[in-house]
């Protein structure tokens, strides 16, 4: 079946944990678990807000723990083992679907497009998605955004999928997090990958970023913030202060320099060279790749629903509203505008 039902299966069978109040807290400062869909500068404006002291302003403190795909994060959240997860919407939509009884709410959005980029063995001067005809590129888990996305621009390049000389052979079986390793070890010419971790194989193989997916792909509501509509009831002043903080390291990035910005970054990239974070900034900048306001818009929401019907893993029509909960990012971004 092309639905996760190994994940939902579990999902569903977690036991619903209530928060009391808020998370746990020491003092009178609350501490926040999220669980992040993959650590990557594409997420800049989160990791500005904890480097630079913003979530302390709020007195909130992070306790941050990385799912390595969208399914792991969803799981964490709907199980108790995480408070807020920062992951795309589409796992909110695949659980509204099955009629979760406490199901996940969007309340903040963060990215606006693809944040991956297609790395090729070989370069590719004047790359375009025809370039990807008779190769194999691995694209992502099955049923995830990312893989669909690309699924939805080759689509639309007027492009066949399969395994002939004269289509695109995506792959869809390889684990999130083992996406670089398996391009390294195997065949396939492309793969897409976030930063850094793409500027470093690069850096490390003589591999050649070709393309930005989010650029040929269009905007799309792409990563958010997501909790159990139990906590969100319980703890919207508490979401408000957590969402307030990563506006703030959004407004950051409007003004600072790439030599700011890294030092305002680099804290949560220990180990990654300065010129592959810096290259990785650019890039973010480069597409467009934050939102200027986190509350989703039903546009946005329908853009993501026809690229998850288009590639087969919507069957229902879910809402906006059984989904998405504006308020509080409505709030912030009063408070800043």
């Amino acid at each position: 079946m092309k639905k996760f039902c190994f994940l939902f299966a579990l999902m569903f069978g977690v036991v619903s944990l209530t928060f009391a109040g808020c998370g746990a807290s020491g003092g009178d400062i609350t501490i926040l678990k999220v669980n992040e869909v993959t650590h990557s500068i594409f997420y800049a404006p989160f990791y500005v807000a904890m480097n630079n002291g913003y979530f302390a302003d709020e007195k909130i403190e992070i306790e941050l723990t990385n799912g390595g795909g969208a399914d792991a994060s969803m799981s964490a959240i709907l199980s108790g083992d995480a408070h807020i997860g920062l992951m795309g919407p589409e796992a909110a939509i695949y659980v509204v679907e099955g009629d979760a009884q406490d199901k996940p709410v969007v309340f903040g959005q963060l990215t606006k497009r693809d944040g991956s980029f297609i790395v090729a063995k070989n370069d590719y001067p004047n790359f375009t998605l025809a370039d990807l005809v008779g190769h194999e590129i691995i694209g992502g888990r099955q049923g995830g955004v990312p893989a669909m996305t690309l699924e939805y621009a080759i689509k639309q390049a007027g492009l066949q999928i399969g395994s002939g000389s004269d289509k695109v052979n995506l792959n869809t079986s390889v684990a999130f997090n083992n996406t670089a390793s398996v391009f390294e070890t195997t065949s396939a010419e492309f793969c897409t990958l976030f930063e850094p971790t793409a500027s470093e194989l690069c850096a490390t193989k003589g591999y050649h970023i070709v393309a930005s997916v989010g650029l040929v792909s269009g905007e799309v509501p792409y990563t958010c913030f997501q909790t159990k509509s139990s906590f969100y009831t319980q703890n919207q002043y508490l979401c408000e202060r957590f969402l307030r903080a990563v506006y703030r390291g959004y407004k950051f990035l409007l003004t600072a320099n790439v030599d700011q910005i890294y030092t305002a970054v680099s804290p949560s990239f220990l180990g990654v060279s300065r010129e592959s974070i810096i290259t990785s900034i650019n890039s973010y900048i480069a597409s467009d790749a934050w939102v200027s306001n986190p509350a989703m818009t039903e546009g946005a929401f329908n853009s993501l629903k026809a690229i998850m019907q288009s590639a087969g893993y919507l069957e229902s029509n879910v809402t906006f509203s059984s989904v998405v909960d504006n308020a509080v990012a409505n709030k912030v971004y009063n408070y800043f505008n």
